[in-house]
């Protein structure tokens, strides 16, 4: 790795763990900040490379680098708007945006994850067992994550309009860093915990953009079972299991619903 690199001016992108800058024709660099643990950079590098030899449509992942004491990785540029963008842009085509939505996360699950990644329900389970909710409703929880099937398939951990970029003729998921090998009626569990909360919480005022992502939501979900029918039943046992693992991550203005859903399970 080479620390003498020189960065552009200014990152085209900012994030929370990480910048994103322009780095030669047709790639980008994925800078992560000091703080981030750098074997999770590698655990991201691993798991874009087996995401994209899967067959999923994702950008191809070059090299991981040392820029200016920092790691970072070298992405193919993906092209393309995110759907959240495009949503906040012509909201009056949320129905087709949520659509497409649906498509790209039932072909993500069509692939089988093949790289030495961490087990989707063992993640589950850790983040249950680190959440303070009470003794019964959290051994329930887990009692039901041991009586749900695991899978094989490429699961996202974070799928939502934000992860997915939109060209005239293709979506491209990217933001691997929560991947795991499982069950894909847990993944768009995860993907409904991650919409409807939202929606249930003040992480929006707006009224008119709460409507709008319950009805993004509702057609995601009906499109996804047209494509994936075998799995809705088994999706709604999901739920509780998941939104009790996402109270581990720690956002205050979802923990009364997370809760009233967790319980749900009892």
């Amino acid at each position: 790795m080479n620390s003498n690199l020189v960065l552009p001016k200014s990152p085209i992108a900012h994030g929370r763990t990480a910048e994103v800058f322009e780095w030669g024709d047709g790639y980008v660099l994925k800078l992560f900040h000091s703080w981030f643990p750098y074997d999770d950079i590698k655990f991201e590098f691993k798991v874009a490379s087996a995401v994209y030899a899967s067959g999923v449509k994702s950008p191809a992942v070059r090299e991981l680098i040392q820029v200016q004491g920092r790691h970072g990785l070298v992405y193919e540029r993906a092209q393309g708007v995110s759907i959240m963008t495009l949503f906040q842009q012509k909201p009056w085509l949320v129905l087709s945006y949520a659509r497409t939505f649906a498509q790209a996360h039932a072909q993500m699950h069509e692939c089988v994850m093949t790289a030495d990644v961490p087990q989707q329900q063992r993640r589950l389970q850790r983040k249950l067992q680190q959440t303070t909710l009470p003794v019964l409703v959290k051994a329930s929880l887990l009692r039901s994550l041991t009586e749900l099937p695991e899978g094989n398939r490429v699961c996202h951990g974070d799928f939502h309009p934000g992860n997915i970029l939109l060209t005239q003729n293709d979506a491209t998921i990217i933001d691997w860093i929560d991947a795991s090998c499982g069950n894909p009626n847990a993944d768009v569990a995860r993907t409904s915990i991650i919409l409807l909360g939202v929606a249930a919480s003040k992480q929006t005022r707006n009224p008119f953009v709460k409507l709008m992502v319950k009805a993004f939501h509702a057609t995601y979900l009906c499109e996804y079972f047209r494509l994936r029918p075998e799995g809705r039943s088994e999706y709604q046992r999901w739920l509780p299991v998941v939104a009790g693992a996402r109270l581990s991550e720690n956002i205050p203005e979802l923990e009364t619903w997370l809760t009233q859903l967790a319980r749900k399970n009892q």
